[in-house]
């Protein structure tokens, strides 16, 4: 090869990676991610601003300040929880729903309304950002409703803490079994996975796994919404929405049970029909017309016209659950047992 030849493939060398960067860059492969991280610097400008705002002693700003600076030497100090308990220095109700968060709930308890935390009157910037310190302690303490409703009309720009908005929203729509929106929240938070913590961006792609394929009534989503009764009931929960997902598990489950006796019944008609038509076992020996002995007629089963499983008899029972029991996992066998103690303290309840 002519040096002239090296010198043309050394400048494409250089040149092609850059042009093509440069492309890829441009091109729908990266898009620009609706969020990005916010700095604890830009977060403590905020907070300066808010003190200038709010006429705040000098003192307690001084306390603000210096809390902020040492919440940022502390071991997982975060900026949403680091802003909490900075702004607590200057808000009675701020150190408030600290002090409350820094605890767990018990069953059966009774949550604070904090009204103040949907009051136009609280300013912006402390409003938002603690409806999102207390929606992060309901998600971790199983209060999925109740995060929702306290993030619901909160954006990414709104918050400190862009990445935790999404994250809390994504699980908690998650264990309400609503996978369209939380697919949704996880797609954003995914937008900047190269500036997510590890624990976050591992747990999304778990959570968008364990929902891919997910079908309405199957017995995967029955169970998933049979945890979630047993989670409000745990919680003294027992209103209209649980009583409303109850009667959604059942139906789903009736459904379920009249496709296994019907597939069941099904099998039985077809073994009955091919019984009939094996053929005999000693042929004819002369060629002549067969002498029909019998009175010709037709012996009718009854298969069942209803769709009470209730009324099947327990050796057809069984034989349904085995169906059942073929198509899914055998940990589900459980949701349907459990399924049918409700029925019989139904029909005890009915008939005493």
């Amino acid at each position: 090869m002519t040096n002239r030849r090296i010198r043309r493939v050394l400048a494409l060398a250089v040149v092609l990676p850059v042009a093509a960067a440069v492309a890829y860059a441009g091109s729908d492969f990266l898009p620009e991610p609706s969020w990005k991280p916010v700095k604890p610097e830009a977060v403590f400008t905020r907070l300066e601003d808010y003190l200038q705002l709010a006429d705040i002693a000098p003192a307690v700003q001084a306390e603000v300040r210096d809390r902020w600076r040492a919440s940022g030497t502390e071991v997982g100090s975060d900026l949403l929880t680091r802003l909490a308990q900075s702004l607590a220095k200057a808000d009675d109700r701020v150190a408030e729903l600290v002090a409350f968060c820094a605890g767990t709930s018990l069953p059966g308890q009774k949550l604070p309304e904090f009204a103040w935390l949907a009051d136009s009157e609280t300013p912006e910037f402390v409003r938002y950002n603690m409806r999102l310190y207390y929606a992060r302690w309901l998600v971790q303490q199983g209060y999925n409703d109740e995060a929702i409703s306290w993030t619901e009309g909160l954006s990414t720009d709104d918050v400190v803490a862009p990445e935790e908005l999404l994250f809390y929203r994504a699980v908690a729509y998650h264990q309400l079994v609503e996978p369209d929106k939380s697919d949704v929240a996880i797609g954003e938070l995914l937008e900047g996975q190269d500036k997510l913590p590890a624990r976050y961006q591992k747990l999304a792609e778990l959570m968008r796994h364990d929902m891919e394929g997910l079908k309405d009534g199957s017995l995967d989503h029955i169970s998933r919404r049979m945890a979630d009764i047993r989670r409000r009931l745990a919680q003294g929960r027992s209103g209209e929405r649980v009583q409303s997902i109850e009667k959604g598990v059942i139906d789903s489950l009736d459904k379920l049970i009249k496709k296994a006796e019907d597939q069941a019944q099904l099998q039985q008609a077809q073994m009955a029909a091919g019984s009939a038509k094996t053929p005999p076992s000693t042929p004819m020996q002369d060629s002549h017309l067969a002498e029909g002995k019998g009175p010709g007629k037709v012996e009718q089963r009854d298969i069942g016209h209803g769709t009470g499983w209730g009324n099947l008899p327990d050796k057809d029972r069984e034989k349904a659950m085995q169906e059942i029991g073929r198509e899914y996992p055998s940990h589900y066998r459980e949701v349907i047992e459990e399924y049918f103690r409700r029925l019989a303290a139904e029909e005890s309840a009915d008939h005493p």
